[in-house]
């Protein structure tokens, strides 16, 4: 599949802001002749002229008045050794924000077009350099959090999880070209017959492979997305407190005060490879004050989206109805109940707490006294990397789009293997086959649709 676009696009490739270095990227059949306009370098060299895979020193000009704008170093990628595959220029430039966007106002008035968000990641896509798995990895790595989240990201864009989607599609394929061998000619008694004792074995095969995938779905998601982690309680118990050793900052407003917190405060935070995106909400509870109260709903909302629940507790209060609600309201659901403020003395019956934990962490800290942290992110970690699997495993599946394509190739490769134990025509089971063939080719961009990889390219950030 090659890219239709024929013209060439430019953007800025980092960070707008100040820096030490800004990077404008040109890709396309014109990016050398714009780079030869615009740039000057010693003894009137042309960049279109030097050897691939090299850095030039220079000046940008501007065309119209030949006045100097920028002092540069341009790197000369050409094709097909490129990320694109087509012919690259990056100019590095000093890292402020108006001279970084001269040089690229010089790119597109001299006959580049600006890229669209992910448009040189599509370009390598669509001029086979990767596939689409891959494709999204690049956005994954970018916004990975953790080193385990990075690592997945990295085995994607590496293509360990192409390799394996290939194979099950060729296994696939091969299954279903004997079908239509023994279908189109039954006369031949040299091709060996397609019971349904060998498809079973092919489809079973098939389906363990995906069931493997799946498995290791929920922590991929996890480490890709975040977890969204809720630390609720009655005011004053310590709620922000946590939040603050947690992300080691102080982002909320600690007092004695109760209902300090008023509404939902967001950060994001590394916890032993697991990265939660957490939330410190206003203490739960009935109150007059019309401002807290519109606190204490939103809580409630965030509470029922949440992949994790800190239920935090005082060890120097006995459990009242307000604590016995927030159990009742978090009951099934992933759950560490902390108690703090064990820095003072024993008011709290202990064994009730455990029993209403029904089975789940309790962890005891003094948030004041920089205690019980270390215990919380073990019971954390535990909890959903329990005996769990490394970031390594070539079958890693993060990706929310990868995970319900390969629900649904499960649900088509059970549909053949059911035919095949109701005794249903051959033929008929190859529609699943197939059905689950298409499925997998989505994932790597064999068999998906072009508006698919508009929307998925769109979510790019703009250079990428």
């Amino acid at each position: 599949m090659k890219v239709a676009e024929a013209d060439t696009i430019a953007a800025i490739s980092t960070p707008m802001g100040e820096g030490a270095i800004a990077i404008v990227r040109l890709s396309g059949p014109e990016a050398l002749p714009i780079a030869d306009y615009i740039y000057k370098g010693p003894g009137e060299k042309k960049l279109s002229s030097v050897d691939s895979h090299t850095i030039h020193y220079g000046h940008i000009v501007d065309t119209e008045t030949n006045e100097t704008i920028e002092e540069v170093m341009v790197s000369v990628l050409k094709a097909p050794r490129t990320f694109t595959r087509e012919d690259v220029v990056e100019i590095n430039c000093h890292g402020g924000i108006v001279t970084v966007n001269k040089v690229l106002q010089q790119a597109l008035k001299n006959g580049a077009r600006l890229a669209e968000p992910g448009e040189f990641t599509k370009r390598a896509f669509l001029n086979g350099r990767i596939d689409l798995s891959q494709a999204e990895a690049v956005m994954d790595l970018i916004r990975a959090k953790t080193d385990r989240a990075m690592n997945v990201a990295m085995g994607q864009m590496e293509g360990k999880l192409s390799k394996l989607i290939t194979q099950l599609r060729q296994q696939l394929l091969e299954t279903l070209a004997h079908i239509e061998v023994n279908i189109d000619y039954p006369e031949y008694d040299d091709v060996e017959e397609m019971t349904h004792r060998i498809l079973v074995e092919k489809a079973a095969f098939v389906r363990n492979e995906i069931e493997g995938l799946l498995q290791t779905s929920s922590q991929g998601k996890i480490l890709r997305e975040g977890l969204s982690t809720v630390i609720i309680g009655r005011p004053n118990v310590g709620k922000s407190s946590l939040l603050n050793s947690l992300v080691h900052e102080t982002k909320a407003i600690v007092t004695d005060v109760p209902g300090t917190t008023r509404d939902v405060i967001e950060e994001y935070v590394n916890v032993r490879g697991v990265p939660l995106r957490l939330v410190d909400t206003a203490g739960i509870r009935e109150t007059e004050d019309i401002v807290e109260r519109i606190g204490v709903e939103r809580s409630r909302q965030v509470l029922k989206e949440a992949d994790l629940i800190m239920l935090v507790l005082n060890y120097n209060e006995p459990l009242s109805d307000e604590d016995i609600k927030l159990f009742e309201a978090t009951k099934g659901m992933d759950r560490i109940v902390i108690v703090n403020k064990t820095d003072l003395s024993q008011v709290l019956d202990m064994d009730r707490v455990r029993d209403l934990a029904e089975n789940r962490p309790v962890v005891t800290t003094s948030l004041l006294k920089e205690k019980g942290i270390d215990e919380l992110e073990s019971a954390i970690q535990s909890l959903f990397f329990s005996g769990g699997i490394e970031a390594k495993d070539l079958t890693y599946v993060s990706n929310s789009r990868h995970i319900s394509v390969l629900q649904e190739a499960k649900s088509a490769i059970n549909d053949a293997l059911n035919g095949i134990d109701q005794d249903v025509p051959i033929d008929i089971v190859q529609i699943d086959l197939t059905r689950c063939w298409e499925l997998l080719g989505e994932i790597i961009g064999d068999t998906v649709h072009e508006s698919l990889i508009d929307q998925l390219f769109s979510q790019f950030c703009l250079g990428k």
